[in-house]
């Protein structure tokens, strides 16, 4: 039977076809479809949404430990919150298959940095798989599995954007049996004191060394010869741009690039006259064919930066002109929150108060372009508010405004821990969490604030007040942001409080069913429109400004918060 899938949605069937029972994950784009489609489609397997990445990999090794195979996933940023776990689990023995999917962004489509994560295979020192098609998603799901269980190891699964979106004709397979799970003790290979970590270490280097051994002889690694004048060596999407710019090139296709197959690797490399890697981001495998002593060409000609194409390709090893698109270019469009978005009118109380605003990931993000112009620092999951607590302290006695921003789904993930030290240190910022009871930015799932599970199962609803009051916080208000006088006499009083305050700014994301945005579109009456612009100044997709007046377009979902603000009185309902 054949199906198409996405390459998420071959992961997620690899791993149903693997016999896989346990998945966790985090949601982040591009790899959030993966336990969504598992879930939707293949209920047998549990699969849990964690508050981090860190929880999803010890969870899935808690599973493995018990005999069971698991999948933990995640989008490559995930990867770092979960490198404490990560570096240490080849230490331990894995009892059963245990898989990391790293879902890498190349050209930053939804992330804030463009790393390369197959340098953490080469840290962790575990083996890295890379599947090129939907149909290699997942058969190499079911490769990975095993190539842990042979090895003793985690295997790491890398897709990049491309991968996870694309769509392809994928051959299904049945499914094998679940295992059945029971307890074993293990504590010399499981509990890593210093002097049990000791003897695991040499495990580790004489496993690496016999996974390179494997790699050579692996069916994952291809060699395809064509056009001897022309080698090259590739994996991932980077050998479909390759193979479509040189359709009759030699390739040497890399399923398995790390280890990476030395003799392999050499006895391609005799047999072309001209070597090339093509890779996209980091020079990982040109870095380790040239250290082996052999000539080739990468990064010297090809963007270190951003994804590849085709054209790319090609331009760079022939240096030919492939004919770039003439004519008109489409104007840019940069992404904005929702009409009606209840972090709009909570980020202009808090612009409109003058503060220093430290934001986090989330679609409040994007109060950083104009015309808000309401976020000034964002780094990392929870580095909002640590960022205010250290801005805080550095300036001492004479601190001027300073606010944190974090979404509810963010907090749970990582924000926790950064309210309990700025309570544990008696700092004095102002923290807003924007609970709009989802994680909104990828695609709505649920979290531990919103009362339901991923399989649909009613759990615990956290009383994130009650929370926060728990952790130390001493100033505590929950508002309706759509009330933008109440929420500006709220941050007011926030920021004039000594200590450390939190405002949960509490209201549905617009596109959950629940919704409390459901009022009627509103217009403006161009007769009482003075042309001030105060309703521009929300950057609300739903506003237009065309010849000196404000207007109200189709996008509009009657949230009330420009009439809120209009001056005139000039926006209401039908005129």
């Amino acid at each position: 039977m054949r199906k198409m899938l996405s390459g998420n949605e071959a992961v997620a069937r690899g791993a149903y076809e693997a016999g896989v029972s346990f998945a966790a994950a985090y949601p982040g784009t591009p790899s959030t479809e993966i336990l969504e489609a598992m879930a939707r489609e293949y209920p047998r397997i549990h699969s849990e949404w964690t508050p981090n990445e860190k929880v999803a990999l010890e969870v899935a090794a808690g599973a493995s430990y018990a005999g069971a195979r698991a999948l933990a996933i995640m989008k490559h940023v995930g990867v770092n919150v979960a490198a404490d776990p990560l570096m240490t689990l080849p230490y331990t023995l894995i009892r059963s298959g245990l898989v990391l999917v790293s879902a890498d962004d190349p050209e930053l489509f939804s992330s804030q940095n463009e790393q390369d994560n197959r340098h953490y295979a080469k840290f962790a020192k575990i083996p890295l798989l890379e599947p090129s098609t939907s149909q290699e998603a997942k058969e190499f799901t079911l490769h990975a599995f095993r190539i842990s269980e042979d090895f003793g190891t985690p295997v790491m699964l890398r897709t990049t954007t491309r991968i996870s979106h694309s769509m392809g004709i994928v051959e299904l397979s049945d499914p094998q049996e679940p295992r059945v799970p029971n307890i074993e003790r293990h504590p010399a290979e499981w509990v890593m004191l210093p002097a049990n970590a000791r003897k695991r270490h040499p495990v580790i280097e004489q496993r690496i060394q016999d996974l390179r051994k494997f790699s050579n002889t692996c069916p994952l690694n291809t060699m395809e010869m064509g056009d001897p004048s022309l080698g090259i060596i590739s994996s991932g999407v980077a050998y479909q741009y390759a193979r479509e710019a040189f359709p009759r090139a030699s390739f040497l296709r890399l399923g398995m690039s790390y280890p990476l197959p030395d003799e392999l690797v050499r006895d391609f490399a005799s047999r072309v006259k001209e070597l090339w890697v093509v890779e996209e981001l980091d020079p990982f495998m040109e870095e380790q064919v040239r250290a082996m002593g052999i000539p080739c060409h990468g990064k010297d000609r090809l963007p270190l930066c951003g994804e590849l194409n085709p054209d790319i390709v090609k331009t760079a090893i022939a240096k030919a002109d492939t004919g770039s698109v003439s004519g008109q270019t489409l104007p840019g469009r940069p992404p904005s929150m929702c009409p009606g978005c209840p972090h709009r009118s909570m980020l202009w109380a808090l612009k409109r108060s003058k503060c220093f605003i430290a934001g986090d990931i989330g679609c409040y993000t994007l109060g950083f372009l104009p015309p808000l112009d309401a976020i000034d620092t964002c780094l990392c999951m929870g580095a909002g508010i640590n960022h205010a607590h250290g801005m805080a302290k550095a300036f001492g006695d004479d601190t001027p405004k300073i606010a944190a921003v974090i979404g509810d789904s963010t907090f749970y993930h990582s924000g926790i821990t950064g309210l309990l030290n700025l309570a544990y240190n008696q700092g004095a910022a102002l923290v807003v969490i924007l609970d709009n009871s989802t994680t909104a930015m990828t695609g709505a799932q649920d979290h531990p604030g919103t009362g339901v599970t991923l399989q649909g199962q009613q759990t615990i609803h956290v009383d994130l007040e009650e929370l926060v009051k728990v952790l130390g916080i001493p100033w505590v208000r929950t508002i309706n942001p759509y009330d933008v006088k109440g929420a500006r006499k709220t941050v007011k009083e926030a920021l004039e409080f000594d200590g450390p305050s939190v405002i949960i700014s509490k209201a549905p994301c617009v596109l959950l069913s629940s919704r409390l945005v459901s009022g009627t579109p509103l217009v403006i009456d161009p007769e009482t429109c003075t042309g001030c612009k105060v309703c521009i100044g929300l950057g609300c997709p739903a506003i237009e400004f065309i010849e000196e007046k404000a207007r109200i377009n189709g996008l509009c979902v009657g949230c009330g918060v420009c009439a809120d603000l209009c001056p005139a009185g000039a926006i209401g309902g039908e005129v």
